[in-house]
């Protein structure tokens, strides 16, 4: 249906790093979209799912928590923020209950004078008490006075089929931007590589994941089975060693773990070659961090 009561729009997520934006779309989606793990920094992209119905289109965009940049792929990062509070439809803020520390003076101030539709999210209220969790709203509405509150938990899925409609009834009349049958606007190596780069994530510790970009260099379909060649990169020797292991043993069970998750995401049967190199400095280079996707 595309006749004058569609309704279609951006909806983007931000908040700060570990806050649960990821889970958040994910609960959204019911499917797993993007990575999830404990570790700050896990979103760099701008990574947008879409949920369809008959009459409404919505465009989530999970984006990198916000942070202060200490080098450029972190300037990047941050870039990709400034792009989703120009073209959004809708704005949703995503703040863990219990966390006071405020946002840049300067984000408050933009924020506050929006003209788009904003809500606030308490999220994690599955482990906080009655009592934290209204000392957060009471918080939270002296810096955004203007802006709805709401509890929630990514998680669990609490209030998470409400923020659907909420989306849907402040979105504008619009028809579809995607095609109805479309989940996202990311092409499927990209999920190859974020596949291997959460279980870096995972299994490895302290600047080894922040230090490593995933390349997929070969993603061969057949009827069956999908034939996948990737590049792990970091930047030192030293780095490289650690994520190999002894007798190879880390880096297979990173690939092990990562082919497991891309058949379920897929549905088909995965044939994964990961290999690693070292390019150094990728993380402050102007040229590789464009060739990866990141726009400065």
């Amino acid at each position: 249906m595309t006749d004058n009561k569609h309704r279609s729009g951006f909806v983007s997520i931000i908040g700060r790093p570990n806050v649960g934006k990821s889970t958040l779309i994910n609960s959204l989606m019911k499917e797993k979209l993007s990575i999830i793990t404990p570790k700050a920094q896990t979103t760099r992209h701008r990574i947008r799912g879409i949920i369809n119905g008959d009459d409404y289109q919505i465009v989530l965009s999970d984006t990198p928590g916000i942070l202060a940049p200490n080098y450029k792929l972190q300037v990047a990062m941050m870039k990709f923020i400034k792009e989703t509070l120009i073209d959004s439809d809708f704005l949703v803020i995503v703040e863990e209950v219990g966390n006071k520390e405020l946002f840049d003076q300067s984000l408050i101030k933009k924020l506050n004078s929006f003209k788009i539709p904003i809500i606030l999210l308490i999220n994690k209220i599955d482990i906080a008490t009655q009592k934290e969790l209204e000392d957060s709203i009471a918080h939270w509405n002296l810096i955004f006075p203007n802006i709805e509150i709401y509890p929630t938990s990514a998680i669990e899925g609490f209030f998470v089929d409400e923020l659907i409609k909420i989306f849907k009834d402040k979105l504008p009349l619009s028809p579809p931007f995607f095609p109805k049958d479309q989940f996202t606007d990311k092409p499927e190596r990209f999920f190859v590589n974020e596949s291997i780069r959460e279980q870096i994530l995972i299994h490895y510790d302290k600047e080894i994941p922040y230090s490593v970009e995933v390349i997929t260099e070969d993603f061969k379909k057949s009827p069956k089975i999908i034939k996948i060649r990737s590049l792990i990169l970091v930047e030192r020797e030293s780095q490289k060693s650690i994520l190999i292991g002894h007798k190879g043993s880390a880096l297979k069970r990173v690939a092990t773990k990562a082919r497991i998750n891309l058949e379920k995401f897929f549905g088909k049967k995965i044939f994964l070659e990961v290999f690693i190199k070292v390019k150094k400095n990728w993380r402050n280079d102007s040229s590789s961090l464009k060739k990866f996707g990141y726009n400065l």
